[in-house]
């Protein structure tokens, strides 16, 4: 067990660290696209399944509650919080339709909207992202290896693994460099 967990540990430093040295330059690219859109009044709309669900909140609620420093509070919201909303579309429409039609609800040109999907094939975020160029939108996808989703997003940060934990692992850590860039690009007086 004991070599498990220092193999787990590895594997996860590994993939960190060869996927956010290879994406530096596109990390810092998409921190100065979130903080313009901040100062230019507009908001971040994230979005994913499962365990990306969950980092979609994490990462918005960085940006709305505070990261590392007291800062006000920053335009952000998770698309896989209201379940209502998530049901009823799932419901009357379909299962791909749930974060697109929050997208054309919500979104705003130059607006961002980050759609993270472990595969990079997940239809609704696809569909999300591509609702959302239409709009004027920005759009930041974060998947792994491969898929779709590479291919349609305005700014892709991808992770060198298929293993589904070792890419979340790597997406949150992704995700909270991003909220410390955007906090020292927009108040660089508490650094």
């Amino acid at each position: 067990m004991k070599e498990t967990v220092l193999t787990i540990l590895k594997e996860s430093i590994d993939v960190k660290s060869i996927s956010i040295k290879s994406n530096v330059d596109l990390i810092i690219k998409g921190a100065d696209m979130l903080a313009e859109c901040i100062t230019t009044g507009h908001k971040i709309l994230i979005f994913g399944n499962g365990g990306s669900a969950a980092d979609a909140q994490h990462i918005a609620a960085e940006f709305v509650n505070r990261f590392k420093i007291e800062r006000p509070p920053l335009a952000a919201i998770a698309l896989t919080c209201d379940t209502s909303v998530i049901t009823s579309i799932g419901n009357d429409y379909d299962f791909d339709e749930i974060f697109s039609k929050q997208i054309k609800a919500l979104g705003n040109k130059d607006d961002i909207a980050i759609g993270i999907s472990t595969s990079g094939d997940s239809k609704n975020v696809i569909k999300a992202i591509n609702a959302a160029k239409n709009i004027g939108l920005l759009t930041i996808g974060m998947t792994g290896r491969s898929g779709k989703l590479a291919s349609c997003a305005d700014l892709v940060l991808t992770v060198q693994s298929d293993v589904t934990a070792r890419i979340q692992e790597t997406h949150i850590t992704m995700g909270h460099i991003l909220c410390d860039l955007v906090d020292r690009i927009l108040f660089p007086e508490e650094f």
